[in-house]
């Protein structure tokens, strides 16, 4: 509902896991390293326990897309069965055959799981369990659990088991009658909530990955984010969902603090107060706290004969004001404060100088422009390839006679960089209407844009009003016309794809099977739009091409310049 507005390809902070928004933070990374270090290892438990929404489906998913080659893994997601049902899921997982009347028979599942354990060993293969919500088994089935780990050679343990789980697994194990599996755990680590600074990291990071090219929460909100949530990732992503879909119905573009506070009343039911106002409330209550002491000291340090003047019928002498003024009271305390010295009255506001320079906003620039200011444009992104558009009303249809193609794209910055390509942005003024800018350099704050006949660097804050992602890139294709590739297809352009891809991982190109692309080269792809942050689904389309073009480091392809200064 809200993706076009904000200029998004989809929705950032769904609920749904999704490799493509992974986020490792710095404990998450760590988490993930212990897992690692403890398959690595032989034998053993390994628990890895966090609050729910902390984030350990995420890890999981990522140490099985990690894990080595030569590992063959069972995970159990049901923990709530009874030992001879969690032995026989653990059998079917690793594809071990059971018969009819052994399914029921603890020992004959033992077995055959023992007979697969030692077949594997031999051919120097290890074998993982991985058993989720393990805060769920039972102390019978946790006993069996144990007992799995007594299968091993002289030298080796045959499985490796890690256990993943709520806090209430920690106590679980601490069970009197379970010592014997707590010794046998020698990796612990627990999962704790993102820190503020990291909150901030995931929320940009989603965004970017669903194609912001601005910045959509402001610091206020993303710091509201973090408190309402304190760091959970999965209260973080339905908070942020909610604060989004709010701002769309005011239609407004940036998210504030009291958007995600009234996101947070709705997921949690119940309604929130700013963080001042609760600061507000500790600084009153500790002035009250002042004055009441202050006034119990007063009265402790009156004179204790003062009643007995008075009772003997002899006025108190008469306190000049001088003196009454001397000591001040509360109220005159609380007065004082609270109104303004008269230095900072008389103190004038420095105006900003006659003659300094005024950073001159986009839309003037932008409004200023003739329509053939876009055919322009296109004529400078061309030449830099050595070429010209045949045709200026429609020059990417023209572009195949110069060996060249169009790649037109909707994303942010972060895909601008990936591609390293000058572009044409698309920006719309005040009027709504649309124009073509030539990018020419780009940093991670600043882009170097030529607008009509002048050139200027701004930060990207600045173009987010102005720019909602359109962009398009010229490259060379190394066959024409450039087509998209996948499993099945054959000729020149597959044989430039797997010598490409061969070239930069250092391996020599089987010539039996140069041109095909076969199931080895859509695992290459993959492994190289992972690496690339690219979507992975082994098909080299053009996106695919133009990073691998631009990974060879082809010396006739202009790039982009880095920004290195900003002009007003």
């Amino acid at each position: 509902m809200y993706t076009s507005f904000f200029g998004l390809n989809e929705r950032p902070f769904a609920i749904t896991p999704d490799p493509r928004y992974l986020y490792l933070s710095e404990r998450h990374a760590e988490a993930l390293a212990h897992l690692l270090y403890g398959i690595d290892e032989a034998g053993g438990f390994v628990q890895l326990t966090g609050e729910v929404g902390t984030g350990k489906t995420t890890v999981v998913r990522t140490l099985l897309s990690r894990l080595p080659q030569h590992a063959d893994v069972a995970v159990i997601l049901n923990p709530r069965v009874t030992p001879a049902e969690f032995l026989l899921s653990i059998c079917e997982e690793l594809g071990v055959a059971v018969d009819g009347p052994d399914r029921r028979s603890i020992k004959e599942l033992v077995d055959g799981l023992n007979r697969r354990l030692l077949a594997a060993h031999a051919e120097g293969r290890r074998v993982i369990l991985i058993v989720d919500e393990a805060q769920n088994l039972s102390p019978q089935v946790l006993e069996h659990v144990r007992l799995l780990t007594n299968l091993e050679t002289p030298t080796q343990k045959l499985l490796q088991i890690i256990l993943i789980g709520q806090p209430e697994l920690r106590e679980l194990l601490a069970r009197t009658e379970l010592r014997q599996l707590a010794q046998r755990v020698t990796g612990r680590y627990h999962l704790n909530p993102l820190s503020r600074e990291e909150t901030r990291a995931y929320v940009r990071h989603r965004l970017r990955v669903a194609g912001a090219s601005a910045e959509i929460f402001n610091a206020g909100a993303l710091n509201e984010v973090h408190r309402l949530s304190s760091g959970i990732p999965r209260v973080i992503n339905v908070c942020c969902d909610r604060a989004l879909l709010g701002a769309y119905t005011r239609e407004t573009r940036k998210v504030t603090a009291g958007l995600v506070r009234r996101a947070a009343g709705e997921v949690y039911g119940r309604r929130f107060a700013a963080a001042w106002i609760g600061r507000l409330a500790i600084a009153v209550a500790a002035v009250g706290i002042a004055g009441l002491l202050y006034s119990a000291w007063q009265l402790w340090a009156t004179p204790h004969d003062a009643p007995r003047a008075a009772s003997a019928g002899t006025a108190p002498p008469a306190t000049a004001p001088e003196a009454r003024s001397a000591t001040p009271t509360a109220a005159t305390i609380a007065a004082t404060a609270a109104a303004p010295s008269a230095t900072s009255v008389a103190t004038p506001v420095a105006a900003p100088a006659a003659g300094a320079p005024q950073a001159q906003s986009i839309n003037a620039e932008l409004d200023a422009l003739t329509p053939a200011a876009d055919a322009d444009a296109y004529r400078r992104l061309f030449a830099l390839w050595g070429a010209k558009p045949a045709n200026d009303a429609d020059p990417c249809a023209y572009a195949v006679s110069s060996g060249l193609a169009c790649l037109a794209q909707r994303g942010s910055w972060a895909q601008v960089r990936m591609l390293d390509r000058p572009a044409i942005l698309t920006l719309t003024d005040d009027q709504g209407r649309a124009h073509a800018v030539l990018l020419t350099a780009l940093t991670d704050s600043a882009a170097t844009l030529a607008i009509g006949a002048n050139t200027r660097t701004m930060p990207l804050e600045d173009l987010a009003q102005s720019w909602f992602g359109e962009f398009t890139v010229v490259w060379k294709p190394k066959v024409m016309p450039p087509r998209q590739l996948s499993k099945g297809m054959s000729g020149p352009d597959v044989s430039w794809l797997r010598r490409s891809l061969d070239a930069l991982r250092g391996a020599a190109v089987d010539p039996a099977r140069a041109d095909v692309y076969d199931d080895e080269l859509a695992a290459a792809v993959r492994k190289f739009q992972r690496a690339h942050r690219l979507q992975v689904d082994g098909i080299a389309g053009y996106e695919t091409q133009v990073v691998l073009d631009r990974a060879l480091a082809d010396p006739k392809s202009p790039l982009l310049a880095p920004a290195t200064q900003r002009s007003g």
